[in-house]
């Protein structure tokens, strides 16, 4: 039984013979032996997708809904595939799905939940071997007028054509290839703009890379982090105890509002004692102490023509 559970197809050029910008269906043409290799991939329960660049979308040559009867053709004459992901992006974009880079190949193998070491990629030129082997999917070139002779002298396996390649998927892969290496980098981390909403795939590639020194240093911030909050939350705490001391400390030296109210009623009741007896009682609202307090232009109260002002 083969251990690959996914086979990735480039479109054009691989599947079906190129027509560059093609938004035309009836143009759709598949090369020899695509269906028949199709079904064997089918009938031996290994998933299929196709990953393409689609750059006339970015070009303004045709558009997504062009895209999507052209594939759509394709699918009557071939057969459903599991998954499609294309990039509409150009070459000078800057985006991490476009082959060579691995976005389109993580995100395929993600939505179908087959891990990329699981997966083969068949192109027809470099950039779909490249692709492969940033993603850790293994790579079969089959090669056409487009390949240059240095793709095909650098691709980690040549099949004369597509039955083949499949064949050989069929037969089984080995697993220590160059192509099956880990991605090199954060490259394929983003989704492919135009397919569906990503999912746990590109996340568990970022993950991947976190190894080694890295994690260690990661792991020592943490650490030294922890420590530092600790000992900051330990001199909040004894600051916030010195400061609740200081203040238990200074409320004791306080009258307490029994001692206020008391006082209060005392010099209430002089007062009631002294209007009794017909003694003015002092504005309390002015000094009565002290050199150079404030004394009134007159006398203040009744007979005794008591004045507010410095104490007798």
């Amino acid at each position: 039984m083969s251990p690959v559970k996914a086979v990735l197809f480039d479109r054009d050029g691989t599947l079906v013979h190129d027509v560059p910008y093609n938004a035309d269906p009836d143009l759709v043409r598949p090369v020899d032996g695509a269906r028949e290799a199709l079904d064997a991939l089918r009938a031996r329960g290994i998933r299929t997708g196709v990953v393409t660049n689609q750059s006339g979308i970015a070009r303004g040559l045709l558009s997504e809904a062009d895209v999507r009867r052209v594939n759509r053709r394709i699918e009557e004459l071939l057969g459903p595939f599991d998954v499609w992901a294309l990039c509409p992006h150009g070459p000078d974009d800057g985006c991490h799905c476009r082959k060579p880079q691995p976005g389109m190949v993580l995100w395929a193998a993600g939505r179908i939940c087959v891990h990329p070491a699981d997966c083969v990629v068949v192109g027809d030129i470099g950039a779909d071997m490249e692709a492969a082997r940033r993603a850790g999917a293994h790579g079969i070139l089959v090669p056409t007028a487009q390949t240059r002779p240095e793709e095909a002298d650098a691709a980690p396996r040549v099949a004369p054509d597509l039955l083949t390649a499949v064949r050989t998927v069929l037969n089984g892969l080995a697993r220590d290839d160059d192509d099956s290496a880990p991605p090199d980098g954060p490259d394929g981390a983003e989704d492919p703009a135009g397919a569906a909403e990503t999912d746990g795939s590109a996340q568990a590639a970022r993950g991947q890379e976190a190894t080694g020194p890295d994690r260690e240093d990661r792991a020592e911030r943490t650490n030294r982090t922890d420590r530092l909050s600790r000992a900051d939350r330990a001199d909040r705490t004894d600051r916030l105890s010195r400061a609740e001391r200081t203040d238990r400390t200074d409320r004791s030296d306080r009258p307490s509002r029994a001692d206020r109210a008391d006082r209060t009623d005392r010099l209430s009741r002089a007062d009631r004692a002294d209007r009794a007896n017909g003694t003015d009682v002092p504005d309390r609202t002015h000094r009565t102490d002290g050199p150079g307090a404030a004394e009134p232009d007159g006398p203040v109260g009744g007979s005794g023509g008591t004045v507010v002002g410095r104490a007798p």
